[in-house]
């Protein structure tokens, strides 16, 4: 009995699902201070170096400062929205983790239409961040989830579309089947022009500079969580640094390969390594755009995406299909 509960999926499921939520807060840590390190190396300066070895454990008393906050609602806000915002925009996160391909058989469960589930989900991200800055009551925290939502409606397009070029070529919704299609050759020399424009759509849609107009410190105070503070500001945080492995992780078996090694050579590295330098790899170009390019304004954001981003991810797809069906 005991032999059979181990194999079964709910076993699978609950394990992953306790594996997952140790990785991400882990994950998230390492993230914010690898963002400190790069940001600071990326001006001329060292970054934290004071708590732990070259500031390792500077994110860690971060998060235990967060923690011991008291947890303050403005006085006119939707008490049960405004809770329920940082629980909700964490929700997805987790439920994108189910279908990631981390290596042969290292998938919690492997679905034929994951790449749907993934985006399917995403967009409960843009309905709790804008949940969080209706229930603060804030005309700042309220413009902020105005603009999320006008930026995550117009990039989710052209991402769809760049997506949508890799699933003609493969004719699966399955990330296993995605990936083992690039054994030999990976998808972002097919396909760099949709690679392209999936990498620059995901870093609008997790508002990443120079696409941080949902929160614009210098113009909204804070954008949506301006209200936000204790651990309701960082689970906002802890989303956003999740999000970003998984958007890095999803390109990652798209257009990298995913577990597989360059022209399929795998140098004696296990496919989980070379999943996560990848998607690692992938993060740290994020960070580095973040720190390199200034935040663009809201209308060249907007014309950014609805005309050149949208035309060029369409015709992509047309010549793919074309080419799919010729071949």
């Amino acid at each position: 009995m005991s032999e059979g509960l181990l194999g079964s999926e709910l076993f699978r499921l609950i394990l992953g699902l306790v594996i997952v939520l140790a990785f991400s807060q882990l994950n998230a840590l390492f993230l914010v201070w690898l963002e400190r390190k790069v940001s600071g190396h990326i001006q001329l300066r060292p970054g934290p170096m004071e708590v732990g070895p070259h500031g390792l454990l500077q994110t860690i008393i971060d998060g235990v400062k967060l923690v011991g906050k008291e947890l303050i609602m403005p006085l006119k806000a939707d008490r049960k929205l405004f809770f329920l915002a940082p629980v909700l925009v964490f929700t997805p996160v987790l439920v994108g983790f189910l279908v990631l391909p981390f290596g042969p058989g290292l998938i919690i469960h492997d679905m034929n239409v994951g790449v749907l589930l993934v985006f399917a989900f995403s967009t409960i991200t843009v309905l709790a961040i804008l949940t969080g800055g209706w229930a603060s009551n804030n005309k700042y925290a309220l413009l902020g989830a105005v603009r999320s939502v006008a930026q995550n409606v117009a990039y989710e397009i052209p991402l769809l579309l760049a997506v949508m070029s890799v699933v003609l070529m493969v004719h699966s919704l399955s990330f296993s089947q995605i990936v083992a299609s690039q054994k030999t050759v990976w998808f972002v020399f097919i396909q760099p022009l949709a690679c392209l424009i999936y990498l620059i759509a995901a870093t609008a849609e997790t508002n990443r500079a120079p696409f941080d107009i949902p929160e614009a410190e210098s113009e909204l105070v804070a954008g949506f969580h301006t209200e936000y503070g204790g651990m309701g500001f960082g689970l906002f945080f802890l989303a956003e640094y999740t999000n970003m492995f998984i958007v890095c992780a999803v390109a990652t078996s798209l257009f990298f390969g995913g577990w597989n090694g360059p022209f399929g050579i795998s140098l004696g590295i296990p496919g989980v390594f070379w999943f996560l330098i990848k998607t690692y790899f992938l993060i740290f170009v994020i960070m580095w755009v973040r720190w390199t390019f200034p935040r663009v304004r809201f209308d060249q954001l907007m014309n950014f995406s609805w005309k050149v981003l949208i035309p060029l991810s369409l015709v992509n797809l047309v010549i793919t299909a074309i080419v799919v069906k010729i071949i």
